[in-house]
């Protein structure tokens, strides 16, 4: 079925889920963009007797949201919208706070911890309506983005016991 010179999209979900879906997926862009914004940050700035340590461990989670933010974008895209990608765009749409300043190695983790867990809230957000549409690729990917985040919010709160 061709919409004007489009072929129109016709995955089994109705375009007003599909669009309903991405916008939540845009927020969620948004939180993890800023999540990976903020962890490089910390990997350049970190200092303390957990240099090392920490400074390795930010690159690992900064390399892993940094794909993660690809494979986000591209489910926008693939139910039909635009993905955002300016700072502005991402500000708007963020739940995760911005960190100012330098911060000492145990404020880091607490800003990392409070990120991650600000991106498990937009995630479960977003399964009502892609639960409704029966969008099991879009529910998938927050599933499986929601275990990492859990995951590392866990690995974070350790090192402040």
């Amino acid at each position: 079925m061709k919409k004007g010179n489009v072929l129109a999209i016709d995955i089994g979900i109705p375009e007003k889920a599909r669009r309903e879906i991405a916008q939540g997926l845009r927020c969620f862009l948004a939180d993890t963009y800023t999540l990976y914004l903020k962890t490089h940050y910390f990997h350049w700035n970190v200092t303390g007797p957990m240099f090392q340590t920490l400074h390795l461990m930010f690159e690992q989670q900064y390399n892993e949201l940094w794909m993660a933010v690809d494979v986000i974008a591209e489910r926008i895209r693939a139910l039909g919208f635009f993905a955002p990608g300016t700072y502005e765009e991402f500000s708007a749409l963020s739940s995760v706070k911005e960190s100012k300043g330098p911060l000492k190695d145990k404020a880091m983790l607490r800003a990392l911890v409070e990120g991650h867990e600000a991106v498990i809230r937009t995630a479960r957000a977003n399964f009502p309506v892609a639960e409704n549409a029966r969008d099991q690729a879009t529910l998938d990917l927050l599933t499986q983005r929601m275990q990492v985040h859990e995951k590392t919010a866990w690995m974070l709160r350790s090192l402040l016991s």
